[in-house]
């Protein structure tokens, strides 16, 4: 009886082939559809999440622009009260600074005081300040010039006094100061402008000056 040949290696299937003819059979046609049903999930779950981030993103924007908004109207409408208080303590302002001595020590008069100290306060509570106008540089955004006039001691373009305080709420002007600004010395006179007439204290520095301006610091 013949011996039996063993099979050559080569020829001889390997142990992953059998492997993966055993653990490779066809998917039955449930597990196919429950996978594709899986795979549909995830990619709603990511447009559920991606839809749902932008709607929070859209809501806290919405939040932050309300609050914006609420905060502006407020400050608005702080400004706008004010500003109808400030001719109120400018009056009592002036009042006081033409009080006769003999009447200072009067007890009306010192009530009177205390209503001008609590508008004050009120004021400076709602962050209005007075704003600096003697000896600084004229400023157009804060400042509104009544006249230009000469000056030996106030440089150029400098306020030389202010005849109505104004007032800022943070970088709002609630009112600019009405000042009168200095065009610097006057000429030295020459023998040719001896005669000519040369603007005295609180006159305009030259004709179209006064032209531009108006009564009043018109413009």
């Amino acid at each position: 009886m013949a011996e039996e040949q063993p099979m050559p290696e080569a020829e001889r299937p390997s142990d992953e082939a059998i492997v993966e003819e055993v653990e490779a059979p066809e998917l039955p046609d449930e597990l196919v559809t429950l996978r594709q049903e899986l795979e549909q999930t995830k990619t709603k779950e990511a447009e559920y999440l991606d839809g749902w981030q932008r709607a929070r993103a859209e809501l806290a924007n919405a939040r932050k622009r309300f609050q914006r908004e609420q905060e502006q109207a407020y400050a608005n409408a702080t400004a706008q009260v004010l500003t109808r208080l400030l001719p109120i303590v400018d009056d009592l302002e002036r009042a006081f600074n033409t009080l006769p001595h003999n009447l200072a020590g009067l007890t009306w008069i010192g009530g009177i005081l205390l209503i001008q100290r609590k508008l004050e306060l009120l004021l400076e509570q709602e962050g209005a300040v007075p704003i600096e106008a003697v000896g600084q540089a004229f400023d157009p955004f804060t400042h509104e010039a009544v006249t230009h006039e000469p000056s030996d001691t106030v440089p150029e373009g400098h306020v030389i006094s202010e005849l109505q305080k104004g007032y800022k709420m943070g970088d709002r002007v609630l009112r600019p100061t009405l000042v009168r600004v200095s065009c610097g010395p006057l000429p030295q006179p020459t023998a040719v402008s001896e005669a000519a007439e040369v603007p005295g204290d609180g006159e305009p520095c030259d004709a179209s000056e006064a032209s531009a301006e108006g009564p009043a610091g018109e413009k």
